[in-house]
């Protein structure tokens, strides 16, 4: 029986009265990219950070190649840590680093390699994400937002992690943009033969990225697929969802002014 890269199994997750994780179920295999969708507030960010160990869930299971996780001391969770990598939503550079010490952070401050050589790493995975050397002794401020999230995408794949996050990877780019960042994580991804974790509102980017998608509602996972299945899912959450339709099963909460 094959182990799953990572297994979710009846996460519950609440902050006060407010339910957000509500029984996670959920699987990804080893080298497999998984897309998860889903509207505001439906979970998604927790459930990244519950994978990731930044926040722990109330109950339930996270298991990363069959370690369960929840439970893991300090030393431990680090050393599990460096099987991750993460794009985060917006980039989330450090103004006051250079972009190619950005793209060393972790190089530098985790794994406590000297600077020339993280250096030299930093400048090769900008060349990956399509950046020249010069690009490397600029600062973020000095770049374009697609720019930034290249320079993100360089840092996450930097320490050539076997899992990577993506978070809402295409936000606030022009269409343009965000299919040439789609294009570079499909293809950083299939280089390092990582497993990639993606959460996302875009729809195009989804079926760019995904061997296969889930979508989370109310804090449970609804419905998983195949990418190429997703437009005859059967199930009408995901079917207004992906179509983007007022009308349907989904309420959008509407103040009146």
């Amino acid at each position: 029986m094959t182990v799953p890269k990572i297994a979710l199994k009846n996460v519950y997750k609440h902050f006060g009265p407010k339910k957000v994780l509500n029984g996670i179920d959920l699987e990804v295999a080893k080298g497999e990219s998984l897309v998860v969708i889903g509207g505001s507030g439906t979970g998604k960010s927790v459930m990244l950070k519950s994978i990731l160990g930044l926040l722990t869930p109330d109950s339930g299971s996270i298991q990363v190649d069959g370690v369960e996780t929840t439970r893991l001391r300090s030393r431990e969770r680090e050393k599990m840590l460096h099987k991750f990598g993460m794009l985060f939503q917006g980039a989330a550079l450090f103004d006051s680093l250079t972009v190619w010490e950005n793209v060393a952070f972790g190089l530098i401050q985790g794994e406590h390699m000297p600077r020339a050589q993280a250096k030299e790493i930093a400048v090769a995975k900008l060349g990956a994400v399509g950046l020249t050397p010069d690009v490397a002794e600029l600062s973020p401020a000095e770049l374009s937002g697609g720019m930034q999230k290249r320079v993100g995408l360089a840092r996450a794949i930097a320490d050539e992690p076997e899992i990577i996050f993506f978070d809402e990877p295409t936000t606030g780019l022009d269409p343009i943009m965000a299919d040439v960042i789609n294009e570079l994580i499909v293809q950083c991804v299939k280089d390092l033969g990582a497993t990639a974790v993606t959460i996302t509102h875009d729809m195009a980017s989804a079926r760019k990225i995904a061997d296969r998608i889930a979508m989370i509602y109310q804090g449970r996972i609804i419905w998983t697929g195949h990418a190429r299945d997703i437009d005859n899912s059967g199930n009408a959450y995901v079917d207004q969802f992906v179509h983007g339709r007022a009308d349907g099963p989904i309420k959008m909460q509407i103040k009146a002014l």
